[in-house]
């Protein structure tokens, strides 16, 4: 008996399709599904939820496996499927906030959480969402330009998943997520919207170059900048340098000067000293005679001008006035250091006449 009763259950499932034969019904955009017939022994699908009711009056959800009904009294009122369910939401029309009107459609992606809910809390549960999709889906467009409805695309379809949770919480279906797929604008704003992008290009083509030029004309005047920087600093550093080895020359001719002054009095200091003296003054008389007119045409000579011997004379009794001077106390005697004469002494033997022209 048991056996015949399974034999039978088991046909009429397969006949059936387990219970659950879809009628596409293109009004409502849902699956109508058959009910299976009580037959006492009945093995419910996986994911799978079959509501039933005993004498009209709910009485329990059957879990997926073997089950027991009574006959007659027990009815399967409801079978609700609980994997994730994908509905197609047509295109419609929708005004942007910038008054555009678009054509979108999407695709919406839930899954019933309380069999109970979904099965006493609204008619048609599907059905019930796509409408809420696609009238939440004007709304939010709505609020948005039309620039921003391509830029935030995500952030519409979250806006979307949110308004539908709301409302369909007591429905117990959930709505994981909102995809939009195509989103059509009207020829004419498409046109529109060509010219704006090749404006924008060509705005950016122009700020790009001119930002170039910017830049280009910067670092040639920086250039110029460093190079006169550097310029200068050459300067400064080879007048440094310049200046350095003028006062090094400066020093050394001193030096030089100083030791031939030394040199020249010590040879003075010997007896033929004198003697070496009139000899290089009367070379050095005989030598400025050669230089005569040659760097100016007017020379003043004296009258006494052959007179060689006078001159040497002259010359070394300056010196020899020179060379008596007494020597200060308080320093040390210097060979470069001379006092200057007195009158008298610095008198010549014999006065030189004035120059004639």
């Amino acid at each position: 008996m048991i056996r015949t009763i399974l034999r039978s259950s088991g046909a009429l499932l397969k006949h059936s399709g387990r219970g659950v034969v879809g009628v596409w019904t293109p009004a409502q955009q849902r699956w109508a599904s058959s009910l299976p017939m009580n037959t006492v022994v009945l093995f419910v699908p996986q994911q799978e939820a079959w509501v039933v009711e005993r004498m009209g009056r709910f009485h329990r959800i059957l879990d997926p496996g073997l089950n027991f009904l009574i006959p007659v009294l027990d009815r399967i009122r409801y079978v609700q499927s609980l994997k994730e369910i994908v509905i197609d939401v047509p295109e419609q029309s929708a005004v942007s906030l910038d008054n555009v009107t678009l054509q979108i459609d999407g695709v919406l992606y839930l899954r019933i959480l309380d069999p109970f809910k979904a099965s006493y809390g609204v008619e048609d549960p599907e059905y019930a969402v796509t409408q809420l999709a696609q009238t939440t889906m004007r709304s939010e467009l709505g609020k948005l330009t039309l620039d921003k409805v391509f830029r935030e695309r995500e952030t519409l379809n979250t806006n979307i998943v949110h308004s539908i949770n709301q409302a369909s919480d007591d429905w117990g279906i959930r709505c994981l997520r909102y995809e939009i797929k195509d989103i059509h604008v009207p020829q004419r704003v498409k046109d529109s919207m060509q010219l704006q992008v090749e404006a924008e290009r060509k705005k950016r083509a122009t700020v790009l170059e001119s930002e170039g030029s910017r830049e280009a004309a910067i670092n040639v005047a920086e250039g110029r900048k460093q190079a006169q920087i550097l310029a200068s600093e050459a300067e400064k550093a080879e007048q440094i340098n310049q200046a350095a080895g003028e006062a090094n020359a400066v020093l050394a001719k001193a030096e030089a000067k100083a030791k031939a002054i030394r040199v020249i009095a010590d040879a003075l200091a010997q007896g033929t000293g004198g003697a070496a003296a009139s000899y290089n003054v009367a070379e050095q008389y005989v030598a400025a005679f050669s230089n005569l007119a040659k760097q100016s045409n007017t020379v003043l000579l004296p009258t006494n001008t052959g007179d060689i011997s006078s001159m040497v004379t002259q010359a070394m009794s300056i010196y020899g006035s020179l060379s008596k001077t007494p020597e200060l106390p308080a320093a040390s005697p210097s060979p470069s250091s001379t006092v200057a004469p007195s009158v008298e002494d610095s008198a010549p033997q014999a006065a030189p006449q004035p120059p004639a022209q």
